[in-house]
């Protein structure tokens, strides 16, 4: 099934009594752990995650020291030596969850020269390949599956009806919405499709995480006060105040007057203090320009206006740092979907 968009409204989130029992969870393409971390902090165990990414799995590992994270490519790797990995955390016939979003860039729309064969949409199939072998040894009860906007427009509508089909094939039953990040308490407008499916059509159609409509954050509120960064140069020392509070040297002539910024173009976009950052995704040059137009953002002020706080830390150079924030589910809507999830459970 797919319900319409659906929220619950309250003024805050619920806070997350431990359940007596929930499902262990494997996460696929995990990155930094944006996504694990809402899922951990609702109480459920992240058995396994594997990513491509060295950085971001180096990053995961400090997170999750419990966690087995495993860095792989999971089209070499293969279904066969994936289940290999995961059967000695797992007993047969426990029950899972499987969470996690595949590559998004061949989807985006940023992305002008997107094609409907480009294969990293070819990951979601696998992600469901993975799910389809996993239940042949675990009770699956659901997925959180994660991804831009444009994994539903019409150049990939065969890519995007065959998830919906696959899953109905899998028993699972799916309920697709729009999520903005910004509804759950974090300083971004981040759109994205998330697809929930759930083995109990009862538990999918109750799956309705909770909004967040007072007390919305802006950029002012979230990193008006944090001092100046580091400026990256070859053999520096990491900054005393967070190891992630640096930011490229401003070598533009544009930052000499700030005044006289237009911030247009993805390449020099300016914040507003008064109103929420535009989606933290970025490419080579296009990390956000800070309120004061003098340089770019720190690390740190991407990662606190995604939702994780200043007790989290991206390991890697700069350009890898980079590329994991942008890539991050934000870890308060991520402890929204998994609180959703908890309910949805109790309802079968």
């Amino acid at each position: 099934m797919s319900s319409s968009l659906q929220y619950r409204s309250q003024e805050a989130t619920p806070s997350a009594e431990k359940p007596a029992s929930l499902p262990k969870i494997v996460s696929l393409f995990s990155g930094a752990g944006g996504l694990d971390k809402g899922f951990v902090k609702a109480h459920y165990e992240i058995v396994f995650a594997v990513d491509s990414d060295k950085w971001a799995v180096e990053t995961h590992r400090h997170a999750f020291p419990h966690t087995c994270s495993v860095q792989a490519d999971l089209v070499k790797l293969g279904v066969k030596r994936l289940l290999d990995q995961i059967r000695p955390l797992l007993t047969q016939g426990e029950r899972i969850g499987v969470i996690g979003g595949p590559p998004c860039q061949g989807f985006s729309r940023s992305n002008v020269t997107a094609t409907a064969n480009d294969p990293r949409n070819k990951l979601p199939m696998l992600y469901l390949k993975i799910v389809e072998a996993l239940q042949t040894e675990y009770a699956v009860e659901f997925i959180i599956f994660e991804n831009v906007l444009g994994i539903r427009d019409s150049k990939h509508e065969r890519t995007y009806d065959g998830i919906l089909r696959r899953l109905n094939k899998l028993g699972l039953a799916s309920n697709v919405n729009e999520y903005d990040a910004y509804d759950f308490g974090v300083a971004q407008h981040r759109h994205r499709v998330i697809i929930a499916a759930f083995a109990s059509e009862k538990a999918c159609m109750s799956f309705m995480p909770t909004r967040q409509i007072v007390g919305k954050k802006t950029v002012k509120q979230v990193i008006g006060k944090l001092p100046e960064p580091s400026y990256f140069c070859r053999g520096m020392q990491p900054n005393e105040y967070h190891p992630n509070h640096w930011t490229m040297q401003p070598r533009s002539p544009r930052f000499l007057n700030p005044d006289e910024q237009q911030g247009d173009g993805r390449s020099f976009r300016r914040l507003n203090y008064g109103e929420p950052s535009p989606t933290v995704a970025y490419g080579h040059r296009e990390i956000h320009v800070h309120p004061n137009g003098t340089r770019r953002l720190s690390i740190l002020e991407a990662m606190l206006l995604q939702g994780f706080t200043k007790k989290d830390v991206l390991y890697g150079p700069l350009s890898a740092q980079v590329q994991q924030v942008s890539n991050a589910v934000p870890p308060p809507m991520a402890y929204a979907m998994a609180i959703a999830v908890t309910h949805s459970l109790t309802r079968v």
